[in-house]
Parts: structure tokens; sequence; C-alpha cells
């Protein structure tokens, strides 16, 4: 299965999924979205409300937040890949359990194997644990670290900055250190997953043209 094949039949299965008692409240679920080849993949905690009604991710204000972020970082949301840990919303907005998050994982790691992203940002607490068992976001936000083939970059969820104008600075901080990130994950992984993709693409024989 090609990678666009994949994140379908993944999207098809969240969309239906009872392996949790999210599925109970929900009115969407939010699979994420994004370019199948994207080199970067953003992974937040969940869905809110208005992911909830829409059925995509970061369109609320937090997300109109993280479109300024990427645009300030020289990125488009077309570039890149976003979804969450969770793909149903948590009632209330409150924080996902450890069963939920668990049921899910399966969904996640699909998406990140077919997606193979050179560079992973975790925005929030939940998402940075997956990779980053312990850690206090406090102290590593910001820092790129190399996680498996690919590198992690843990940083702030947007919506941090709505409910603590305190951290904005550092959120802001974070997004404009991210194109550099991004050519030094190019320069150690020796190309970029874009073109390493485009390079085991199955090419098609050049065809000898009738001289009649």
């Amino acid at each position: 299965m090609s990678a666009e094949e994949i994140l379908a039949k993944v999207a098809k299965e969240v969309s239906v999924c009872t392996k949790c008692e999210l599925h109970r409240s929900r009115k969407k679920a939010v699979p994420g979205e994004g370019p199948s080849h994207s080199e970067i993949m953003f992974i937040g905690e969940g869905p809110g409300f208005h992911e909830n009604e829409q059925g995509r991710p970061f369109v609320g204000a937090a997300g109109q937040f993280l479109d300024q972020l990427l645009a300030q970082a020289g990125v488009t949301r077309a570039d890149v890949w976003i979804g969450n840990v969770v793909k149903c919303r948590p009632p209330g907005n409150r924080d996902p359990l450890p069963d939920e998050l668990a049921a899910c994982d399966v969904y996640l790691e699909a998406q990140i194997k077919a997606i193979n992203p050179s560079i992973i940002v975790t925005l929030g607490r939940f998402s940075m644990n997956k990779f980053f068992p312990g850690a206090k976001i406090s102290a590593v936000h910001g820092q790129m670290r190399k996680v498996g083939d690919r590198f992690v970059i843990p940083m702030f969820h947007p919506a941090a900055a709505l409910h603590q104008a305190a951290l904005k600075p550092a959120i802001l901080g974070d997004f404009a250190k991210l194109p550099e990130l991004l050519k030094q994950a190019r320069a150690a992984l020796g190309k970029s997953a874009l073109a390493a993709k485009k390079e085991e693409a199955p090419r098609e024989e050049p065809k000898q043209l009738s001289l009649f």
C-alpha cells in the first residue's frame, strides 16, 4: 500500500473506532491531515470543540495561532501533516487518559510510519511524553533530539499561549528556529525525506519511439 492509501485506511478506521470511551461523545473523529510525503509532522494533544464539529485538526483559536506560527517559520499548513495523539475530543477538553492514549497510539504509529517525516514537532505535554517519557516541557521545549531515524522537537501547545500570555515569547522563539532546525535535520539525515521518497518511487522505463 502507498502512504496515501495507508493514511486513508487509518482515517476510515478512526471514523468508526470504538476502542475507548471517547467515541461515545464524539461528533466527528479527527484523524489528521496533510501531504503523505510531509517532511514535518506536527502532533498535538486532542481535538477541541471546533475540531469535533469539522473533523479537521487545529481549526479553532489555537489553530489560527498555529497558522501564524507556521507562517513565521516560512511554512504553510499545506506543507505539513498535522494530527493529535487522540483522534476524538475528550469531553470538556479534559486531558486524555492513559487508556485513550494507548487506544489511539496504533493509529498514530501507522501514520508516522507511512509519512516517515524528517522532523516531528510535538505540541504539548502528551505528545511530548510519547517520545520523551518523564521529561518536563518547560525544560526541553525547542530542543531538537534524534529519536530513532528522525528528529523530534518538543514545543508548547499553541493553546498554552492563549491561556498563559507569559509563554507566548517562548513559543514564538521556538517556531522561529524551525527553518534552521529543519536544515540541520536534513544535513544529519543526508537528504530530505521528500527527496528520498522521490528516489524510491518506481521509475517508468523510457519508451522507445517507433520510426514508422
